[in-house]
C-alpha cells in the first residue's frame, strides 16, 4: 500500500471554498478502482490549513492516479488557491487500509 499524507496551506480568501473547489477530484479519485481511501480534514492549529490522507492499493494504482485527468486539472485549479507549496508524506507500508488502534477501546 502507498500512504499519503499531505498539508495545504490554503490562502485566506479562498479557505471556505477548499472543500467545494477538490470536490470533483475528489469523487473522482475515490472512484479509481485503486484508491483504498482519500479523506480530507481541516487543522484545529493552523488556520487555513487542510490535511489529505490517502492510499493506494500499489504503485500501479498511484501511477494512475497521477497520471489521470482529474489529477492534473485539479494541481492547475488548486495552484491558484494554495498559499505555500504542499508538504507530503509519501510512503511504502504492508496492509491495505485501517487498521484498529491496540492501546484505545471505547469504555463500557
Amino acid at each position: 500500500m502507498i500512504f499519503i499524507a499531505v498539508k495545504f496551506t490554503v490562502r485566506p480568501e479562498r479557505s471556505e471554498e477548499w472543500l467545494d473547489l477538490v470536490a470533483d477530484f475528489t469523487a473522482a479519485t475515490r472512484a479509481e478502482p485503486g484508491n483504498l481511501f482519500f479523506e480530507w480534514s481541516r487543522s484545529v492549529e493552523v488556520p487555513h490549513q487542510f490535511v489529505l490522507l490517502e492510499a493506494f492499493a500499489d504503485d500501479e494504482a498511484g501511477s494512475q492516479h497521477v497520471n489521470s485527468a482529474h489529477f492534473k486539472d485539479a494541481m492547475a485549479k488548486m495552484a491558484g488557491a494554495v498559499a505555500t507549496t504542499p508538504e507530503i508524506v509519501n510512503v511504502k507500508t504492508d496492509g491495505s487500509g485501517w487498521s484498529e488502534m491496540a492501546e484505545l477501546r471505547p469504555a463500557n
